[in-house]
């Protein structure tokens, strides 16, 4: 497809760097040893001492109980649980290192994180503000420790814990949820494993079992930069988990980070117990069921609503203006989300878009393309829109009324919003763009792609935008060798469109 030499003119919107949830894999982890956090609601106790019970006196990890309390009464779950393990067991205290060996129990009335090795305790939010300890703990400790994270979530009533459990997976972490038959209340590690994001659903004595395992594990024990010890390093046998991969999916993975790949299957090498990476190679070749688990791995993101709260408000100051003012009121704002996930980026643009029209007074309509490579139950949870109620953390309580259905403990996106938004399956490298947008959002998926994949796919995206129209990338992304396609900005600065004259995409297929 020769698509190089059809160009309109575009802009390109880059921020200045900012603190973002996700961790540079080849940046060292605070903790060069495994942290579990576990997270537990009523019912919890028994489940909580089983797990205890179950590492027995494995030594070289660290365990985080966040355990759903009562705020106006004092906690004896500390005690309770040093009984059932020889590890050092304490009360979760701010400026805390957390050290191998330990387990650190949250106390009543408050919520703990994990930042530079040591516990951060706040006061628990006011009754106005939601509060999901499980998720506030995991999504910090995804951020810190990236592949050295476990999460666990144990018998529970609710949602607390979703959002967490997926933002380690998608670091590299491994995830385990507490199977139906042995909790008391189910929902909590239910609503854990539908989000797709949980590797292993076992008793909690067998999880504990699991986890005692870590430490010694090679993929843990190589650190957090994508060296891998030669047990189990797949250079050799590459290739055919490619192969395997490609012959699975249809999907070309040659053309994507091999780094971030070779990670993903020494994961999956531990969670199913492989330990040389010629007898996994041999097994995904045979066992489509494992491809596709890989598969999911390897395209795994992490995804919320208005992710970056602050780029957000930088759309509608400096991008929406422009591309309101770039057609007539009878025309569709077009918006095209590569990399859509399940689906909250798009509805956040769409989301901000709708404000920020009706607070012009514009009638324009808005046309979201949303588009994924992931597996069709990734596209058709982005489709259904539904999402557990623990996104009241990322989402304040004047959007969730005007933009969502409560619907017991989940929230649904509304219909008029549903209906902005266009969900497709699309491998971006091969398959032919969307023409005509306005603006493209890309964050945090070109990163994973090889460098001529990049110099390939750049141009696409300047093809098909409107002139006048804006990419945005994520914060350690960058245009590489096309700045020439592109004005380079910043916030504080005015946007000028370039001009280049090129013939016409006569043999380009576009929609």
């Amino acid at each position: 497809m020769k698509v190089a030499a059809f160009f309109q003119t575009s802009q390109l919107r880059l921020r200045r760097p900012r603190k973002v949830y996700t961790q540079p894999v080849n940046e060292p982890v605070a903790n060069p040893f495994p942290v579990v956090g576990v997270g537990a609601s009523a019912g919890g106790l028994e489940p909580l001492s089983q797990l205890l019970e179950g590492l027995s006196s494995q030594r070289g990890l660290a365990v985080v109980v966040v355990q759903h309390l009562d705020p106006h009464y004092e906690s004896q779950l500390s005690s309770i649980l040093q009984t059932h393990t020889p590890l050092r067991v304490l009360d979760a205290m701010h400026g805390q290192k957390v050290e191998p060996d330990h387990v650190y129990v949250i106390q009543p009335n408050t919520q703990v994180a994990i930042a530079d090795g040591v516990l951060s305790v706040t006061a628990r939010p006011d009754k106005r503000q939601p509060h999901y300890p499980v998720d506030h703990f995991l999504r910090s400790l995804a951020t810190v420790q990236g592949p050295h994270a476990a999460g666990v979530i144990l018998s529970g009533t609710g949602s607390d814990g979703t959002l967490g459990i997926g933002e380690i997976k998608a670091a590299g972490g491994l995830t385990f949820a507490q199977d139906d038959a042995s909790a008391q209340y189910p929902d909590m590690p239910r609503n854990a494993v539908a989000s797709g994001a949980v590797d292993l659903v076992l008793p909690p004595r067998e999880i504990g079992a699991r986890l005692a395992t870590l430490p010694q594990d090679p993929y843990l024990t190589s650190g957090a930069d994508e060296r891998l010890p030669a047990s189990v390093d797949t250079s050799d046998q590459f290739p055919r988990v490619l192969a395997a991969l490609q012959k699975m999916s249809g999907v070309d993975f040659t053309q994507y980070r091999d780094t971030t790949i070779r990670r993903r299957t020494a994961r999956r090498m531990l969670l199913r117990g492989f330990r040389t990476a010629a007898d996994y190679a041999q097994f995904v070749e045979r066992d489509r069921a494992e491809a596709e688990a890989l598969f999911r791995d390897v395209l795994i993101n992490v995804t919320s609503f208005f992710r970056d709260p602050e780029m957000f408000e930088d759309l509608k100051r400096d991008v929406f203006p422009q591309i309101a003012n770039n057609g007539a009121d009878g025309t569709a704002i077009r918006v095209w989300v590569p990399g859509c996930s399940t689906g909250q980026e798009a509805y956040s643009v769409a989301i901000a878009l709708v404000e920020y029209l009706e607070d012009i007074r514009s009638q324009r309509a808005i046309q979201i393309f949303a588009t994924d490579l992931g597996d069709a139950a990734s596209l058709e949870r982005a489709r259904v829109g539904v999402y557990p109620e623990s996104i009241e953390v990322d989402i304040g309580p004047e959007r969730l009324r005007r933009f969502f259905v409560k619907e017991e403990r989940t929230y649904r996106i509304i219909q008029s919003v549903r209906d902005m938004c266009v969900f497709a399956r699309q491998n971006v490298a091969v398959d032919p763009p969307f023409s005509h947008v306005d603006l493209i959002t890309f964050r945090n998926v070109l990163i994973y792609m090889s460098a001529p994949l990049q110099e390939r796919l750049l141009p696409v995206f300047h093809f098909a935008l409107n002139r006048g129209g804006y990419l945005v990338l994520g914060d350690a992304e960058t245009v590489g060798s096309s700045s020439d396609l592109f004005e380079l900005t910043n916030r504080h600065q005015d946007l000028s469109p370039k001009r280049r004259s090129h013939p016409t995409a006569a043999d380009l297929h576009v929609r």
